[in-house]
């Protein structure tokens, strides 16, 4: 079994410290993402799970085994990296199974590998062709066939499609999420999209300053974030923010005054929360709703830019100062300066404290415990 452990794991490159006392669970066979923004140290605790970086402090176990002091090339893992590093004097089948005849697997068996490996990757025509001649996409194919060869118990991706444009990108999620469907193996990928961590992964772990601030199956971040950091990073465009003042409390959950003073109720615990607090209200871009409806707070705003993109429009809007994000209907007419009212619905919007931290919700989303694969 190929699950991995860490227990109190911390990096420090002398005074720095760059990670701090992370405890993760990977099942086996799971596809999990680390996600953040640069420096968050998601790249740095991948190198400490392949072994290319010392850790500082706690324990890291793969299959049950303690592989700290365990070199690399005997940890059982395989990594794909942002940089294709194939060799370009070496034809498609001689990269991939270099590292096979370097461990000196018998040819018959080399060739059996890497024709399965070419099959699943749609690289069978184009084994004998030098790198060269290959498409950014096809290459990566190549460095990811190359990982699948060697059959390790963990694939390690770090950032492997940020060198792609992007419907390359988006073609080499779908082929990567197809590889981890017919294999069953244990994968870790790390990236600073969240696009492709929500559409990728089973779980998603997200990090900020060398801290796991959540981890989740991608709808459970969506739909119900631990903080406002998570909130605004998972999702695109991000969740909008507006401070807000606790007007009552009841059994539905929080009333709170939005600017222009409509009021919405929200349904989350009230522990701890007095009449007149400052909170701040979050709701994405697909919850606010062009017009005023009944039984919704309203906001009143100029739209500032129009984004048509065909089947939505994004509205950009100046609410008292603050920017907010609409997701229209694709037809929708509304232009730069026109004035226009947006209706509140508070059962699908989050509160946050003064510290960033959600207020938990008396409901549970029905999909926000699905990851990528849909539970039997």
């Amino acid at each position: 079994m190929a699950a991995l452990t860490l227990r109190n794991i911390h990096k420090r490159y002398g005074g720095v410290h760059i990670i701090k006392g992370v405890d993760l669970d990977i099942a086996h066979g799971e596809f999990v993402v680390f996600v953040g923004p640069s420096g968050c140290g998601k790249s740095t605790l991948l190198r400490m799970i392949a072994g290319l970086e010392e850790i500082s402090e706690g324990d890291l176990a793969i299959g049950g085994t303690r592989v700290n002091d365990t070199p690399p090339a005997e940890r059982g893992i395989a990594m794909v990296f942002q940089s294709y590093a194939l060799y370009p004097h070496m034809s498609v089948r001689d990269n991939m199974g270099f590292a096979l005849r370097l461990a000196k697997v018998p040819e018959a068996q080399i060739k059996a590998k890497v024709d399965r490996a070419a099959q699943l990757l749609h690289l069978d025509q184009l084994l004998e062709r030098k790198p060269a001649a290959l498409s950014g996409g096809q290459r990566q194919r190549v460095a990811i066939g190359r990982a699948i060869v060697r059959e390790p118990k963990v694939f390690l991706f770090d950032e492997p499609l940020s060198n792609l444009d992007a419907s390359l990108r988006v073609q080499m999620r779908i082929e990567i999420a197809r590889m981890h469907e017919r294999l069953g193996a244990t994968m870790v990928y790390v990236t600073h999209d969240q696009v492709e961590a929500m559409t990728m992964a089973d779980k998603i772990v997200v990090l900020q300053g060398g801290v796991v601030e959540q981890v989740g199956s991608p709808l459970e971040l969506y739909h119900h974030p631990r903080n406002r950091f998570v909130a605004g990073f998972i999702g695109s465009p991000k969740m909008n923010f507006l401070a807000c003042t606790v007007r009552a409390l009841g059994a539905q959950g929080v009333s709170v005054e939005l600017p222009g003073g409509s009021r919405v109720t929200v349904p989350v615990e009230a522990a701890g929360v007095q009449p007149g607090q400052a909170l701040t209200l979050g709701v994405r871009p697909e919850h606010l709703v062009e017009g005023e409806r009944a039984g919704s707070g309203t906001l009143n705003g100029q739209v500032l830019v129009v984004e048509r993109l065909g089947g939505s429009t994004f509205l950009y809007v100046d609410v008292n100062g603050e920017t907010l994000t609409l997701q229209v209907d694709g037809n929708s007419r509304t232009g730069v300066d026109d004035r226009v009212a947006i209706a509140v619905d508070g059962a699908v919007c989050q509160l946050f404290d003064a510290t960033g931290v959600a207020l938990a919700r008396h409901d549970r989303h029905p999909l926000a415990d699905l990851g990528r694969h849909r539970a039997a």
